[in-house]
Order: structure tokens, then sequence, then C-alpha cells
């Protein structure tokens, strides 16, 4: 059944092949950074309807080194896209390959092979799938993105699989770029709650949104949101956290700590070389724990400030 520029076809038999081949000739070219291949999505489940493509999971020791070794058999390096730590590939070959390596201890290596083993093993929920899949098809502009990256087919499946995730027992943190309107929703309502409240007045800053130099990060326990990130980019590789949180019923066991931590990792790996915090005074042995120091902003920042904040700042 096609819809425009959605495919979903029958089950082949053949994918498990194709999938063992490219990861035959990955592990060959890898060598010794290669620590797990897994065939994974729709096309790894027998019988399950799917898009005519071959997801896999690449696990290697180190991501960097594996982007030449990749495209040198094919595969076109599309950076991290919406996952922070990924490094995302494609191959266009007849049957197309997608290709998502990450590093060991990466919660989305166990996402995904909870969600494709519950599959497997429950019928009800593979039958649920397939009819989802197939009513989805036949909902009109189904192939269109809306105020999303993502298409509102796979939008329309993100329900069931939540649903599917939690009844498998996925509960591990993960680090996500807002993407969809579920995160944006929950994005407004902490910004809104968390800091505009206390002003009191209405968030003037949603234009961040849509702007390249700005990075909104939602932190997801299992499937609920429960902390959000705003950083803005400076020059001279320099960033700027304006906004951290975690909600209320998530504070005091550390997840803050893991928040800041998974921040300054994702933007040391972008090259940036200082993060920068207006602490307020409440908060600011948090940052002095974690070896912020007292750091101009060197007249760089325009937005209103709290004359009591203290602009604080770290080397990466």
């Amino acid at each position: 059944m096609t819809y425009k520029s959605i495919e979903v076809v029958s089950y082949n038999p053949d994918w498990p092949n194709l999938f063992e081949r490219e990861a035959a000739t990955i592990k060959e070219r890898l060598d010794g950074n290669c620590v797990e291949v897994h065939h994974v999505g729709s096309t790894s489940v027998p019988e399950l309807n799917a898009k005519p493509i071959i997801d896999i999971i690449l696990v290697v020791r180190n991501s960097a080194e594996s982007i030449d070794p990749l495209e040198s058999i094919g595969f076109k390096f599309k950076g991290e896209m919406n996952i922070p730590f990924r490094s995302y590939f494609s191959k266009k070959i007849e049957t197309p390959v997608h290709l998502h390596v990450y590093e060991p201890g990466s919660a989305e290596i166990e996402l995904n092979l909870l969600f494709r083993n519950f599959l497997r093993s429950n019928q009800e929920a593979h039958c649920e799938y397939a009819k989802l899949k197939e009513s989805l098809l036949t909902q009109e502009n189904i192939h269109e993105k809306a105020h999303s990256s993502f298409s509102r087919y796979n939008l329309g499946k993100d329900a069931f699989i939540r649903k599917v995730l939690q009844q498998a027992g996925f509960d591990k943190l993960r680090l996500m770029h807002c993407t969809h309107y579920a995160e944006w929703e929950t994005t407004k309502a902490y910004r809104q709650k968390y800091f505009f409240d206390k002003v009191p007045m209405d968030d003037s800053y949603t234009w961040t949104f849509n702007y390249a130099e700005h990075t909104h990060f939602v932190l997801y326990k299992g499937t609920q949101i429960i902390g959000y990130v705003h950083l803005q980019h400076w020059p001279n590789q320099r960033a700027v956290m304006r906004i951290i949180v975690i909600d209320e019923a998530f504070r005091n066991q550390k997840y803050g700590s893991y928040l800041l931590e998974l921040c300054e990792k994702w933007l040391k790996l972008q090259g940036f070389k200082s993060l920068h915090v207006q602490s307020s005074p409440q908060a600011y042995n948090f940052y002095y724990k974690y070896g912020y120091t007292k750091m101009p902003f060197d007249g760089l920042d325009t937005h209103e400030r709290d004359p009591q904040d203290i602009e604080v700042g770290k080397i990466l």
C-alpha cells in the first residue's frame, strides 16, 4: 500500500538475508571497532508489514572513527539527526539501508531491541501495529510534516510505540532534540511554569524554537519527559544555557546533574569550548560543584536579566 511518498509493503522473507549481508560487510570493514550489529525496525519482525528499508543498529567503540570506513562501503553520513550521540547513515541500494551508530551504553540500543522483541513475541501487539499502519495510510496528507520533523505517518505511530515500551518495561534516561508536537508542548509548559510565571509574564522567546542558533533538548525517563534544556550558540565556540529544569516530581534524584553532564558532553562533541550560565544566587553552589566559576559574558548577551544573577562558565 502506498500513499504518495509513504510505502508500506507485505513482509519480505528476504529482509533478514539482506541484513546479514550488510552486517557481514560492516563487521569486516570496521574490524575491532565493531561491538554489535542488530537488525531493528519493522523489517526485523517476521510477517509484519513495513516500509522496505533495512534499519540496522551498529554499536561501536568509537563513533568518530567509524565514519570514514562506513562511507568507504557506500554509507552516507548524515549527522546525528534528532538523536544526540547517534551517527546516522543511509545507503541507497535496491532495498535502502538506514544505519544508526551508537557507542556502548546508549539507551537507544535497548529501546529498539525491546520494541523489536516485544513485537516478535506478542501476536496481539503485532496485529495492532500492522492494522495501525494500514489505517494511517488511508488518511489525507499522511506524508506531510505537521509542526514537526516527522511525517504525520510517523507521528501517528507515536502513542502505540510509547505503549509498547511501557509494557516492555523501558525506563532508561534519554536526551532528545525537541522534534514533535508533544515535546514542544511540554517544553512550552515547562518554560512558562518554572520560569515565566515567576516574573510573571508570558514567554516571549518561543521564536527560538525555529532558529538553528538555539538548541532545545528534553530529557526522558522511559517514555515520560522529566527535564528540559535551552542552549544558545554564541560566536567563538561558546554556548550559553538559557534554561535547565527538572520537573518537580523528579527533583533531588540527581537528574539535574545528569542532564547538565549530557549537555556538556554534546556541546564538546559539536566543537564548543565553553558553556556559560546566568545563575541565580540559589543555584550558584550547584554550578560551582560541577566546575563552574565566575566568568563574565563580555557584553555578548542582550537578554534581560535579574540583577542578582551571577555570570558563570566552564571550559569544556
